[in-house]
């Protein structure tokens, strides 16, 4: 499970690194679950996660320099725990995937605080990089923004690393424990929670363009393929 959970975290990082590299949405939870899902074979998975991640957060708009949740790091340790604990526990049900939802999606405010640690220490080699501009120090330049890059992924990667090892302890530990009711609440919230993020999802397509109505007709249609 190490060696899976430390492959999540390096495929996670690099996408990851799209928050502040390339900005292609790659990162967005839309691609990057599917990306994970089918890394662990389980696409499907994958994109269900990060549909419904970004329906969640689909308001938390980054302006200026606020720093909403990480929904990347959020949508890619779901959809690897879930996967995996499926996999260990020999089934994946909506309700060992809700649970596995609600386990992780603090995270993404883990992740958020992260980034703020991350962009302080960056402020300071951008003072650097000023200093090696003035002295003429090209090379200089070049290694801040390296060391800049590293710490986005090496963040990312230890990050996703610990959350989906000790996540998918727990759930392989606590599900299994959970009386029927418990388990029967879950299953119904895996209806629930399309719901409200797609109302949240209709308050901001004036803003945000396709991507929530996108995520929103996907989990429709899917609901119905699942109940029939």
């Amino acid at each position: 499970m190490l060696i899976t959970s430390a492959g999540v975290a390096i495929a996670g990082g690099i996408v990851c690194l799209d928050r502040i590299v390339l900005h292609a949405l790659i990162s967005r939870p839309l691609i990057a679950g599917p990306i994970i899902g089918a890394l662990l074979h389980d696409p499907f998975i994958g994109l269900i996660t990060g549909a419904f991640v970004e329906l969640i957060w689909i308001d938390r708009v980054p302006i200026g320099g606020h720093i909403g949740p990480n929904e990347s790091v959020v949508a890619i340790v779901i959809a690897a725990g879930s996967i995996l604990a499926g996999q260990h526990l020999g089934h994946l049900s909506q309700s060992l995937f809700v649970f596995t939802f609600l386990l992780f999606l603090p995270l993404g405010y883990a992740g958020r605080k992260m980034e703020v640690l991350i962009r302080h220490s960056n402020n300071r080699l951008s003072q650097q990089v000023m200093e090696d501009a003035r002295a003429g120090n090209v090379r200089g330049i070049s290694r801040r923004h390296l060391a800049g890059l590293w710490k986005t992924f090496f963040g990312h990667v230890f990050l996703i690393f610990t959350a989906l090892t000790a996540g998918t302890v727990i759930i392989r530990w606590l599900y299994p424990l959970l009386p029927p009711i418990a388990l029967e609440a879950l299953y119904y919230t895996y209806f629930v929670i399309p719901i409200v993020g797609i109302s949240v999802a209709l308050n901001t397509i004036k803003t945000r363009g396709v991507m929530p109505l996108f995520s929103g007709l996907f989990l429709i249609f899917a609901m119905i393929a699942h109940l029939l």
